[in-house]
């Protein structure tokens, strides 16, 4: 009798362990089925660049290193003088190290049978950078320093960069408008479904993008776009938000 009593203790309390144990299951499988809206908030804004960099070179070619490298030194100091007169500062101006080979061409003899080394001379480069806020001062003295051809010095100009210096304040700025859009469309998807948005459950940023304003030739890419070759520029920014809702 007190074996079939413990039998049935045995088999009540494995049932009252599997209810509960059911009952748990079907309570987190609930719980994991809670409503949620995901929205993506956008943001853009215009600005103009407060940075801009200018590379230049000069290049000196003599059969003599030793003529080549005063040459290019006496250049180096009126390509100097010159952007200072313009108005920039000596700290706007970096002169790098300079570099030199020596030029030697293959020719042919008369009968083009037989090619031999010719040494042309040596060629030394000077390269400068300029990097100055002085952006409209600095593209009028790009538009004029071929007045130096006139003196004999040879200068190769490459295009302007423009940068921005407070991109990381622009971003935060920029961040925060996006993350207000979103809200705002989820906000306005929960009240058309007859429901009320809860918490944030997850925050996601998109990819931050700089291009030229109105510009049909850039294309947004999933690395970033960070244009420099125009002064006028556009960030845009996205944020995936997604918000329980009840």
């Amino acid at each position: 009798m007190k074996k079939t009593s413990l039998i049935i203790t045995l088999i009540a309390s494995a049932a009252i362990i599997g209810s509960v144990a059911l009952a748990g299951h079907y309570f987190y499988k609930t719980k994991g089925h809670e409503k949620t809206v995901s929205v993506v908030g956008l943001a853009e804004k215009d600005f103009e660049s407060d940075l801009i960099v200018w590379d230049l070179s000069i290049e000196v070619r003599n059969m003599n290193m030793k003529d080549a490298y005063s040459t290019i030194k006496t250049n180096n100091q009126i390509v100097k003088d010159y952007l200072v007169q313009k108005g920039l500062t000596e700290k706007d101006i970096d002169f790098k190290a300079i570099t030199s080979y020596a030029d030697n061409q293959w020719e042919w003899n008369e009968s083009a049978r037989q090619s031999f080394q010719v040494f042309k001379g040596y060629v030394l480069t000077q390269n400068i950078r300029i990097e100055s806020k002085e952006v409209n001062k600095v593209e009028k003295i790009s538009r004029e320093i071929t007045e130096l051809f006139d003196q004999g010095i040879q200068i190769e100009r490459n295009d302007v960069s423009y940068y921005y210096t407070k991109l990381a304040d622009l971003k935060i700025e920029m961040l925060a408008t996006a993350a207000k859009d979103a809200r705002h469309r989820a906000e306005t998807i929960a009240q058309n479904a007859g429901s009320h948005l809860g918490a944030l459950k997850t925050a996601n940023m998109g990819v931050f993008q700089i291009t030229a304003p109105n510009s049909s030739s850039e294309d947004y890419s999933w690395g970033g776009t960070f244009n420099t070759s125009s002064k006028q520029k556009r960030a845009s920014i996205n944020m995936r938000l997604t918000y329980y809702v009840k």
